[in-house]
C-alpha cells in the first residue's frame, strides 16, 4: 500500500494517465492529477477517483511545454500534500508527419513536452525524495522507443530520449535504495487517442470500426490483442511499491512479446 505518500500524475485526465491516478489512489495515494479536457469531465473524474479511493485527489491544469506553469504545478503539489513522493511522466504531445514535412514549430512541442518537461519534473522532485530517502519515477515510454515507424521521428525520438534520460537518473540515484527510475515500454494501448486513430484509418479506408480496429493492430505487429490501460497501471502501481526497491533503470516492455518478435515472418 502506498497511504500517505503523494503522486503527480502528467496527462491524467484519460487513457492510461487516468488509469493510472486511479490506481494509485486505490493503494492509499494521494493523487495531483494533471492534463487538457473539457472542466467539467475532469472534475467529475476526479471527484469519482477521490470518492472512491478515500484518497485526497487535486487537478492542475499546466500546459508542460510552458515552464513556468510546470514550476506552478509542482508547487501546487507540494503545497497541497508536503512533498511529490512519486511522479509519473505519461504525457505526451504526438505529431504523424514525415522528416521532409515536419514542421519545426510542432518539432520543438513535442520535445518539450515529451523530453524536456520530464527532464525539468524530475529535477523538482528529486531533491524532496533524497530528503525524505523515498522516491519513485516512472516515465512512459514505448515500443516505439525500442525500434521505429515510418511517419513518427518526434514520438520515436522522444520516447529512446527517455529510456536514456530514465537510465541517467537511475545511475545518479542508485546509492538511494529507497529512490528507483524506471520507463514502461507499451505496446499498442486501446486509448482515447488510439480510437481517434482507428477512426481516422476506418474513414480513409471504407472499413467499419471494428474492422480498422483488428487492422490497425495488425499493421503494428501486436495480432493478439490491445492492451488495456489498467494494465498499464497496475504495473506502474508495483513499481511504486516497496517490494520493487531494487528495480532501477530498465526499460520494461509491456506489448504483449511485440518488440521481441519484430522479426517473425520476415525474411531477414
Amino acid at each position: 500500500m502506498l497511504k500517505d505518500k503523494t503522486a503527480l500524475v502528467t496527462g491524467s485526465t484519460r487513457g492510461i494517465g487516468e488509469a493510472t491516478a486511479r490506481a494509485l489512489a486505490a493503494q492509499g495515494c494521494n493523487v495531483m492529477m494533471n492534463g487538457f479536457g473539457d472542466p467539467d469531465e475532469i472534475e467529475a473524474k476526479r471527484a469519482q477517483i477521490e470518492a472512491d479511493s478515500g484518497a485526497t485527489v487535486r487537478f492542475h491544469g499546466a500546459d508542460l511545454s510552458d515552464e513556468k506553469q510546470l514550476d506552478d504545478l509542482v508547487d501546487s503539489a507540494e503545497a497541497a500534500f508536503g512533498g511529490v513522493d512519486i511522479l509519473v511522466n505519461n504525457a505526451v504531445i504526438r505529431y504523424f508527419h514525415t522528416v521532409d514535412d515536419f514542421d519545426r514549430d510542432n518539432w520543438r512541442h513535442a520535445l518539450s513536452v515529451n523530453v524536456t518537461a520530464p527532464f525539468f519534473l524530475m529535477q523538482r522532485v528529486l531533491p524532496g525524495m533524497r530528503k525524505r530517502g523515498w522516491g519513485r519515477l516512472v516515465n512512459m515510454a514505448s515500443v516505439l522507443g525500442m525500434g521505429a515507424r515510418s511517419g513518427r521521428a518526434d514520438y520515436v525520438t522522444s520516447k529512446t530520449a527517455i529510456i536514456g534520460l530514465t537510465r541517467a537518473v537511475a545511475a545518479e540515484t542508485k546509492e538511494a535504495p529507497q529512490i528507483t527510475c524506471n520507463a514502461i515500454c507499451p505496446g499498442s494501448v486501446l486509448t482515447p487517442n488510439t480510437e481517434i486513430k482507428i477512426g481516422e484509418l476506418a474513414e480513409a479506408e471504407g472499413m467499419d470500426f471494428e474492422e480498422a480496429k483488428a487492422q490497425y493492430l495488425l499493421r503494428r505487429g501486436q495480432k493478439t490483442g490491445y492492451i488495456d490501460p489498467a494494465q498499464i497501471a497496475d504495473l506502474i502501481a508495483f513499481l511504486c511499491q516497496d517490494s520493487s526497491k531494487d528495480i532501477t533503470g530498465t526499460a520494461i516492455p509491456i506489448d504483449r512479446g511485440r518488440s521481441a518478435t519484430w522479426l517473425e515472418g520476415s525474411d531477414g
